[in-house]
């Protein structure tokens, strides 16, 4: 779910083309419906007037169809143009300027107008959320709904980010104690891979010649967030809790799926926090020994913004000199004022992304937040009121010439729909850049928000034939996953996970919980 400058809704235009003539039958329609006959004398004033209105009605659906016509053939030869261009832009080196990308000055003169550099950053982050949805099983008829699809080692390969320079070294499980509609996703089978748990995301570090590139080695965690921005948000917006030792308080129910665990399961003997703290230590103490400079950045969509904030809080307190950002999009408010006061004390650089028509970034505290505290002489530190945490980069819907402008609360939500909107951001008083890189098409994957003329079907984004097969019978059937691709830790792993862990440092400490 990720808001602080205004775009103005100015459209890029797109080269003029030539007006298109109206076809002979609407000519000889308007002809005859406005009775042009030469031989044929006005009667009275009301045939007149009837002319007269007949005149106006038929100009404007002239003038309409002909707006109609020049704006499809102009989308069109602009997609086509588009189709043979890459959808990327070249890597520059950022080895000198990292620091300020990654946050070190909170990004001042950066974002308006917003610096290629980082516009490709965002992006790339931005991409690596997004990857938690493309493989995320959704199929309530497979006995592996909730999990990922694919291996770790296939995952970037499967998603075409092997361009990214990123290798994916571990995956994140996530369960809560709490009841929170649909985040949860659940087989309709009886046997399945999990009953209690679903994968929240991966941890993964840049290999050698990224880190050359970006100038350090960059440990990567990507959260997963939900698809419903309206539906389990009226549940999770009514308890703070307390967090560390201080005042610091976050939302009850984000912080129950991060640290929620139980032996009784297969996949959260450990918690998704103790899970990533974990990777994320033996990655930084690793590359460390090794004399290199190390950065962690978490990213994550909706649910998924807010879980990098407690991740970010949870790393800041165990590794108090690495530096550490957040790039989050659609992400909703987590903390009190004190546990944004202290991320910032702790050094953590966060840039929010938001939407102005997206609600999630609202929530919770759409009434009570963090504007109450110019009244701060008068109520004192409001403890119970939702904060938004960072710098915040405010997209907005009607800056780009491919989206429909009609209400559409699941298209405003969408990460595709953000990461479309930053590739072509420029700044708060520039339209929509000309040569914006992404896929257009990638913004339809789940949702209906391109406009009609580009052809391009709503929700399109699907396993072939909705998963099923046809097998050597030719009898149509669900697939049994490769083996690979199965999810199942061994009871070994864990058990030397949770020694390795308690032999380290106290994770979980700063959550009031206990290996």
């Amino acid at each position: 779910m990720a808001t602080k400058n205004a775009i103005h809704p100015h459209y890029y235009h797109l080269p003029a083309v030539h007006k298109t003539r109206l076809p002979a039958t609407v000519q000889a329609y308007q002809d005859y419906a406005i009775g042009k006959n030469p031989r044929q004398k006005s009667a009275n004033r009301a045939v007149k007037l009837a002319e007269s209105l007949s005149h106006m009605l038929n100009l404007q659906i002239e003038t309409t169809i002909q707006r109609s016509l020049n704006r499809s053939n102009l989308d069109v030869l602009s997609i086509e143009e588009k189709h043979n261009t890459p959808t990327t832009s070249p890597k520059e080196d950022i080895s000198a300027k990292w620091r300020e990308i990654h946050g070190s000055r909170d990004w001042d003169d950066l974002l308006d107008p917003l610096h290629p550099w980082l516009r490709r950053e965002i992006v790339k982050y931005g991409e690596f959320a997004q990857a938690t949805y493309d493989a995320f099983d959704f199929d309530a008829f497979s006995e592996y709904c909730g999990s990922c699809m694919y291996n770790r080692h296939k995952l970037f390969d499967k998603l075409g980010l092997t361009k990214t320079g990123y290798n994916v070294t571990q995956y994140i499980y996530a369960m809560s104690h709490i009841d929170l509609p649909l985040w949860l996703e659940k087989s309709r089978f009886v046997d399945t891979w999990s009953k209690d748990s679903n994968w929240m995301g991966f941890v993964a570090v840049s290999d050698d010649q990224e880190s050359k590139r970006i100038g350090r080695r960059d440990i990567v965690v990507a959260w997963r967030g939900t698809v419903a921005p309206s539906e389990w948000y009226d549940n999770m917006q009514r308890k703070l809790e307390p967090i560390g030792h201080g005042d610091s308080k976050v939302e009850h129910g984000f912080l129950s799926i991060y640290t929620s665990k139980s032996d009784f399961t297969r996949y959260n003997k450990s918690s998704a926090s103790e899970q990533v703290m974990r990777e994320v230590k033996k990655l930084v103490d690793y590359y460390q020994k090794i004399g290199e400079q190390v950065s962690l950045t978490i990213t994550g969509h909706s649910l998924g913004g807010a879980l990098g904030l407690l991740n970010a809080y949870e790393a800041a307190k165990n590794f108090p000199n690495l530096p550490i950002s957040v790039v989050s999009f659609a992400a909703p408010r987590v903390g009190n004022i004190a546990f944004r006061d202290e991320l910032y004390q702790m050094g953590v650089k966060t840039l929010r992304v938001t939407m102005k028509q997206d609600v999630v970034p609202r929530m919770p505290g759409i009434v009570f937040n963090e504007s109450l505290q110019r009244f701060d002489d008068i109520t004192g530190t409001l403890e119970w009121v939702y904060t938004h945490v960072g710098v915040e980069l405010k997209l907005d819907v009607r800056s780009s010439p491919y989206l429909k402008k009609g209400l559409n609360l699941v298209g405003y939500h969408m990460l595709e729909t953000y990461l479309h909107l930053v590739d072509g951001y420029q700044s708060s008083d520039s339209g929509f850049r000309a040569d914006a890189k992404r896929d257009v098409a990638l913004v339809n994957k789940d949702c209906d928000m391109l406009v009609d003329e580009l052809r391009i079907p709503p929700n399109w984004y699907q396993l072939a034939n909705k998963g099923l097969e046809r097998n050597d019978h030719g009898r149509w059937v669900k697939p049994k996953r490769d083996p690979e691709d199965i999810p199942s830790p061994t009871m070994d792993s864990l058990n030397y996970h949770v020694l390795e862990l308690e032999d380290s440092y106290e994770i979980g400490s700063w959550f009031g919980v206990s290996i």
